[in-house]
């Protein structure tokens, strides 16, 4: 079931990155390009033969997971940023692009880098599985960079999730609203993966429906936005050829 979970949101992202092409090659709009071959790349990282792979190339010492790291705070630092910009959102852009963002993003990054280095991470393992394994140290460290890695993208969420909350309760076109709906969503995903460290191991694959919930929402949320913007472009579209 994760499997089919994991190659189906790589699908979707993929789906989403091809469909943009055409729109990026003429200049239109090409951060949302960026976002879903970000976020294919993401979920390609994350699954278990394309991680080895791609590892391997980097020297089989889970280099792979360091860039899954940061392309992740990408990903989520260019939703943010198109969000605010979209709602309008000034205080919570400061958050983001101000002293205070900076300062969580600089510090996540270095304490991410530092227990990464810490760790033996030779041998190919995704999700750093086999690491956390190795020993109880190494048990430690792998929970620490886990919520190091979240952390980030928890941080963003909650600073997002004022502004979407607002435009789902707007008069906003149907569309953009769901596509508020569902960022928001994966928002609260995000922000709730902070807890994973509490919970108990029964529970231990529900982390993964979080976490690929979680990319789900955002994407369908950032095709809806773009759908959105289509609809109503085609009115004045057909206006204008008919002017004609």
């Amino acid at each position: 079931m994760i499997e089919i979970l994991q190659w189906a949101t790589l699908a979707v992202c993929c789906a989403a990155a091809v469909a943009r092409i055409p729109s990026a090659i003429r200049g239109e709009n090409r951060s949302l390009f960026y976002i879903f071959v970000l976020a294919t790349l993401a979920i390609l990282l994350s699954i278990d033969g394309p991680y080895v792979a791609i590892d391997g190339l980097l020297g089989s010492n889970n280099i792979a997971n360091l860039v899954l790291r940061f392309v992740l705070f990408g990903v989520i630092f260019f939703i943010g940023l198109r969000s605010l910009r979209a709602f309008g959102a000034q205080k919570s852009r400061s958050m983001l692009l101000g002293l205070p963002g900076l300062l969580v993003f600089g510090l996540v990054s270095a304490f991410t880098v530092v227990v990464f280095l810490m760790m033996d991470t030779s041998g190919s393992s995704a999700g750093m599985v086999a690491i956390s394994q190795r020993s109880p140290r190494d048990a430690v460290l792998v929970e620490y960079y886990g919520a190091a890695g979240r952390a980030y993208p928890a941080y963003v969420s909650v600073v997002l999730l004022p502004a979407l909350a607002r435009a789902v309760a707007s008069r906003l076109p149907a569309l953009v609203r769901v596509g508020a709906f569902l960022l928001a969503v994966g928002g609260v995903c995000l922000a709730g993966s902070l807890l994973f460290p509490f919970f108990p191991p029964q529970l231990h694959s529900l982390r993964f429906f979080i976490n690929y919930g979680a990319a789900l929402c955002f994407v369908l949320g950032l095709a809806a936005f773009w759908c959105g913007r289509v609809r109503a472009a085609a009115p004045a579209t057909r206006r204008s050829s008919t002017a004609k």
